[in-house]
């Protein structure tokens, strides 16, 4: 069953990504069928300089942020990696969770393929490797959750696991805000990105 969208249009930022954990992301692209359970999630406010629209910095890369909730926000980093953020909260006001990481549990052999010298064990583990395994691009910035190429359905027992509360990876730049506890994962799954 679909999340519904107003899953995403909620004020709490990091309650998004915790409860995101266990819910199971899909794409269809070039029509194969590839996804699995988030196991990994990151949140970011306008409020904490981790975030590309801190202090509401509206730019051509963070416009999408600004748009409505349930919307894909896709950037490149490090000039290879396409990592994918899912905006909350309501229009104007850009916070957005990153996945992090999936246990694979749909079209392995296709994500094989795409990431074809990634052990398997490490696959979707990180959120550049979930990205290309999964097949997506900067060409799905902006489209909605609510698409035929990528969307979220609900979760299982998954989301009844331990959830770890720690510091965000790769943004020392943030100073201060860099150690708030804004990284969730499920204790003891072997595809979160670093333990």
């Amino acid at each position: 069953m679909l999340l519904n969208p107003a899953f995403f249009e909620r004020t709490d930022v990091t309650q998004i990504a915790r409860e995101l954990l266990g819910c199971k992301l899909f794409t269809k692209i070039d029509n194969q069928l590839t996804g699995g359970i988030i196991v990994e999630t990151e949140a970011y406010s306008y409020k904490e300089r981790g975030c590309h629209a801190y202090n509401m910095k509206r730019t051509a890369r963070t416009q999408v942020m600004f748009g409505k909730p349930g919307t894909l926000y896709i950037y490149l980093c490090y000039g290879m990696y396409s990592l994918v953020n899912i905006v909350t909260n309501k229009e104007d006001v850009p916070e957005a969770v990153l996945i992090r990481a999936i246990e694979p549990t749909e079209g392995l052999d296709f994500m094989q393929t795409r990431c074809a010298k990634v052990k398997i064990d490490r696959l979707t583990a990180g959120p550049g490797k979930l990205t290309r395994a999964l097949g997506i691009t900067r060409n799905l910035n902006g489209i909605a959750l609510t698409s035929d190429l990528i969307w979220i359905e609900k979760g299982g027992q998954e989301s009844k696991s331990v959830i770890v509360s720690t510091t965000r990876i790769g943004i020392d730049y943030a100073g201060d805000d860099a150690q708030l506890p804004w990284r969730f994962y499920l204790r003891g799954n072997l595809w979160v990105s670093k333990k």
